[in-house]
């Protein structure tokens, strides 16, 4: 079985995401079923088969999340050793040299990564690029647009 590699915080925000289905979304919907079906004719009763759709996603993203969770890999960065080489759940600031600016990257897992709060997976190609890398290091990303070269300015391990 393959293994998921999640940050501890990665891992804490995927139990509270299943907490929260279980414990509130999972009964809403239920209840939404059953006043659905007090309705009459389930046949031409769109608010039920909207209520059913509704908790057949639901029920998929639990076991999702419950499988995935059962066979994390957690790593807390905060606790891993500093070794001043970039790691998986290390935070590295970059400068970019096509834009002349800097920019800021985690390394997670795929489940966890969100590019809008700078949380890239570890398949991707700038961050299996900088794996290994220390301050200073210059690090060039081939891209679809073409190569991209980075200067990692600092490594920090949250």
């Amino acid at each position: 079985m393959e293994r998921v590699l999640l940050t501890a915080g990665g891992a804490e925000r995927l139990r509270a995401e299943l907490k929260k289905l279980k414990s509130t979304d999972r009964p809403q919907v239920i209840a939404a079923i059953a006043e659905a079906r007090a309705h009459g004719d389930l046949s031409e009763n769109a608010e039920y088969e909207a209520a059913r759709e509704q908790q057949g996603f639901i029920e998929g993203r639990i076991n999702e999340l419950e499988s995935n969770l059962s066979i994390a890999e957690i790593i807390d960065p905060g606790k891993a050793a500093k070794s001043g080489k970039v790691v998986f759940g290390s935070t590295v600031t970059l400068f970019e040299e096509s834009s002349d600016s800097e920019v800021q990257y985690q390394i997670v897992g795929d489940l966890e990564a969100n590019l809008e709060a700078g949380q890239i997976s570890l398949g991707s190609p700038i961050a299996r690029a900088l794996i290994g890398k220390t301050d200073g290091d210059e690090v060039v990303v081939k891209t679809p647009g073409g190569d991209r070269n980075y200067e990692v300015l600092s490594i920090t391990y949250d």
